[in-house]
């Protein structure tokens, strides 16, 4: 028996609507809602590395809509975009070439995770992050009448830093990576979150 208080989701998903059929490797929304996923990531940086455009991404999030899982929507900047000074922007052009105002918000969850911190060890200021939060939380307010948007942080995120993490404004929550792979590295974010 499973908990309820645990749900599953899926870490990606195709780019083309179907149900079942000829599209070896490839798990379609509609499947991973059958299959009993709830959540589905989309736009982490290592997909679009691999070749998620902007467009590939809307369409994702488009097919998950309908099929009514709830959107974990990746975005983040890279090392030389942050020193360019370009994060805010980055963050805008992503947003704006894969979210419509068709979708449903309340399933659609944001991640902030700046390329360069994932998996780094390294963290972005509490001044960039609270910056940061802030503008998203703005910019999905005025710009998608999104009442209360949901905005996570993602990128090294573990026992040791989470009592900073936590002081972030507007952040709902983490997408935590390597650290959720063990279990007490995991135990140790909750209890050091909490404490």
């Amino acid at each position: 028996n499973v908990s309820k208080n645990i749900q599953f989701g899926v870490q990606n998903i195709s780019n083309t609507d179907f149900n079942f059929g000829a599209a070896t490797g490839s798990i379609s929304a509609s499947i991973a809602k059958t299959s009993g996923a709830e959540y589905v990531i989309l736009g982490h940086s290592e997909a679009r590395s691999y070749g998620d455009s902007h467009l590939i991404i809307k369409n994702k999030i488009l097919y998950a809509d309908k099929s009514k899982l709830k959107i974990i929507f990746c975005i983040g900047e890279t090392l030389t975009q942050k020193n360019k000074s370009q994060s805010l922007a980055v963050l805008k052009k992503q947003i704006n070439g894969s979210v419509t105002k068709k979708i449903n918000f309340n399933n659609i969850i944001f991640a902030y995770e700046p390329v360069w911190s994932i998996g780094t060890g390294l963290i972005p200021s509490s001044k960039y992050l609270e910056k940061t939060f802030l503008f998203l939380n703005s910019y999905l307010k005025n710009n998608f009448k999104i009442k209360s948007p949901k905005i996570l942080y993602g990128g090294s995120v573990n026992g040791a830093n989470i009592k900073d993490l936590r002081t972030i404004k507007a952040c709902s929550g983490y997408l935590v990576g390597g650290a959720s792979l063990k279990a007490n590295n995991f135990i140790e974010i909750i209890k050091n979150y909490y404490n």
